[in-house]
């Protein structure tokens, strides 16, 4: 295995203990700002790892770079308005990838040293969290995107949608397995990375 790949395995286990719990308890904490203490009473809104692994999801992100971590629970009858409650709720945990990748980027570009395996790393760190966030977005169920996308479905529409959502995963993971889904997630975190390039443009 070359020097690359262990860097990038690396960087991978520390997403799974580092980042995935910040996906996490980015999720609780929005609910609780929100008016659900569920994932709080469950001991969720927290950033220990063992609180949110999850081994299936954890395993395709060492391997693919593409996976999840538990689900936190949310209860959408403690939000005042329980589709948007979801929507932010859902988008929190996202966001919280891009301000990690975000933060990486800034770090890469601030890093003046010549040791090569720490710029590798921060890259990968940045690749990796752009890759979480978009594959979360991903408008099908359980996936983070498709609670924006019933935010904005018209109510039956999006009722069909929810209860039809184990065929739409089933879907996406065959996807995923054939490698379809490669290309159009590559051009996405492609085009995420450039905007962080950008962004982060005024530190030379």
């Amino acid at each position: 295995m070359t020097s690359d790949k262990l860097i990038e395995y690396f960087v991978r286990i520390m997403i799974i203990l580092l980042i995935n719990p910040l996906h996490e308890c980015a999720h609780a904490w929005s609910a609780h700002k929100l008016g659900d203490d569920t994932a709080k009473l469950e001991g969720r809104m927290t950033l220990s790892p063992l609180a949110h692994i999850d081994p299936f999801g954890g395993l395709l992100l060492l391997l693919f770079g593409f996976g999840w971590a538990k689900p936190v629970p949310v209860n959408p009858n403690n939000f005042e308005n329980p589709r948007k409650g979801m929507m932010l709720t859902a988008i929190a945990g996202p966001l919280s990838n891009l301000i990690a990748a975000f933060a990486g980027m800034i770090a890469l570009r601030l890093y003046s040293g010549n040791i090569e395996a720490l710029s590798d790393a921060l890259f990968y760190f940045v690749i990796i969290n752009i890759n979480l966030c978009v594959f979360n977005m991903i408008p099908v169920p359980p996936l983070d995107g498709s609670r924006v996308l019933t935010y904005f479905l018209p109510p039956n529409a999006a009722i069909w949608f929810m209860r039809n959502q184990r065929y739409f995963y089933a879907v996406v993971m065959l996807l995923m397995v054939t490698n379809i889904l490669t290309v159009p997630l590559s051009y996405a975190v492609s085009g995420v990375y450039r905007l962080l390039v950008l962004a982060t443009s005024f530190l030379g």
